[in-house]
């Protein structure tokens, strides 16, 4: 019966390790197209980082296993086979526990087993206070897991938000481009007409390298903003990504921003950085205590089997083992009387710990606080700047607009022109730039209020 119970338990082990494996490697898969949650849903599977915090918190499970293991009693088995010659003596004697063995042989030998036990009955509380340490220990790697999955999250989502804003800028810089070698061919007409002179066109060509220096600056921006995404996701550089560009309209813009004192609660309640601090206080408290505990009474119990065999006697080895077998139990008592300061010394700078402990759980509010603040006030500035960019880059459109008819007719020169083109295009930089400091502002303050970054 006990043999069917293994074989189908080790059936089960198989059976669910295989299924998460599968379910692992499924998960690992990359995507045809990535979007901003297929990069953080990949990254959290393949950060190294991530991984790392993930083989030290699986540590931590084992010490507590072994601070668990410590109530149990320890049991060791003991041998010692000698062999001892005397070259002068005419006769020999071998002592043995209370046997005296007497023999003519120079050579004896002497073989003693023991099987030792031993269980720590008290201690002042100190292994289960272990047990809960460790616990703590274990809850805190488990934190510092998550907090590195969210560190990543974020980081992608600044960058993939990079990615977007770089991706829109070179439609701009494209369409500037477009345009400007439109009105270089124009220019190059109104020449053959005697229309404008070659100074006129050298500007117009200028003009074209200048937007071409521009888009092939912002595509090596683009490049390097994939790349970064790339190592956090660990891929390789040459690896390529087909990134999915979402259509974000104006009301992903100026969404409702929360308060900040709204999501520095929820934060705080939320954040895997500040359980982790508030876990560390707890962590102190239990030191303080185990320290205390070095004040008190320690109570074993100890217990052991022992025989020998030696050479030379008129018995045989299984007779000696049974003759010489001895069963002994024993209490092992130890008070601490004076330990030269070291325990009230322990105690002391254990509850320097806790100050230090609260410290920096108040530094890490502190920081989460100002974080959030940073957010909100990045939001809500580019919340507004992108409403007046917005309305600059009409504006700067009809301008333009009206100018480049003028020019057509001679009445505006190229300088004019230029000029407002070169505004039109700083207006759409503007509002593009204030466009996705909003977005990735808003999407950072609600993922700290305890949302999901959508886009």
């Amino acid at each position: 019966m006990n043999l069917k119970r293994l074989i189908t338990a080790t059936f089960c082990l198989f059976a669910v390790f295989g299924s998460i494996m599968a379910q692992d490697a499924k998960q690992t898969i990359k995507p045809s197209q990535w979007t901003l949650q297929s990069c953080i849903d990949y990254a959290l599977k393949q950060n190294i980082t991530i991984k790392q915090n993930r083989v030290t918190a699986a540590s931590t499970k084992i010490d507590v296993l072994e601070a668990k293991a410590a109530r149990q009693p320890g049991l060791s088995f003991s041998t010692d086979q000698s062999l001892a010659n005397r070259p002068f003596q005419q006769s020999a004697s071998t002592v043995n526990g209370s046997n005296i063995v007497s023999t003519s042989s120079k050579t004896t030998y002497t073989g003693n087993y023991g099987l030792n036990a031993s269980m720590t009955l008290y201690n002042g509380g100190k292994i289960q206070k272990n047990i809960q340490l460790q616990q703590l220990n274990s809850k805190i790697a488990d934190l510092s897991v998550s907090s590195s999955e969210k560190s990543i999250e974020e980081s992608i989502t600044k960058i993939y938000v990079q990615i977007l804003y770089a991706a829109e800028t070179i439609k701009t810089d494209e369409s500037a481009l477009n345009l400007s070698e439109a009105e270089l061919s124009r220019a190059k007409q109104m020449f053959k007409a005697g229309s404008l002179n070659k100074a006129d066109v050298a500007q117009f060509e200028s003009q074209v390298s200048t937007d071409k220096y521009q888009l092939v600056s912002d595509q090596a921006t683009l490049a390097n903003y994939k790349l970064q995404l790339k190592q956090l996701l660990e891929l390789d550089g040459d690896e390529e990504m087909n990134l999915a560009i979402p259509d974000l309209a104006t009301i992903d813009v100026l969404s409702p921003l929360p308060s900040k004192s709204q999501v520095f609660m929820a934060a705080v309640n939320n954040r895997p950085e500040i359980e982790s601090k508030k876990l560390s206080i707890d962590v102190s408290d239990l030191n303080i205590r185990i320290a205390k505990a070095a004040y008190l009474p320690t109570v074993s119990l100890t217990g052991g089997l022992s025989t020998y065999n030696v050479s030379g006697s008129d018995y045989g080895f299984m007779k000696q083992l049974k003759n010489a077998w001895s069963n002994t139990i024993g209490i092992n008592v130890s008070i601490p009387i004076l330990d030269k300061r070291a325990t009230k010394s322990s105690i002391q700078r254990a509850q320097l710990a806790k100050q230090t402990s609260e410290l920096e759980l108040q530094d890490q509010q502190k920081t989460l606080y100002k974080t959030i603040e940073g957010f909100w006030l990045d939001a809500n500035s580019a919340q507004q700047q992108y409403v007046a960019a917005k309305e600059k880059m009409k504006s700067s459109q009809i301008s333009f607009d009206l100018i480049q008819e003028q020019f057509n007719l001679g009445l505006k020169n190229i300088i004019e022109l230029l000029t407002q083109k070169n505004t039109l295009n700083t207006s759409q930089q503007e509002m593009l730039q204030a466009k996705y400091m909003a977005i990735l502002n808003t999407q950072l303050l609600k993922y700290y209020q305890g949302d999901k970054i959508s886009l």
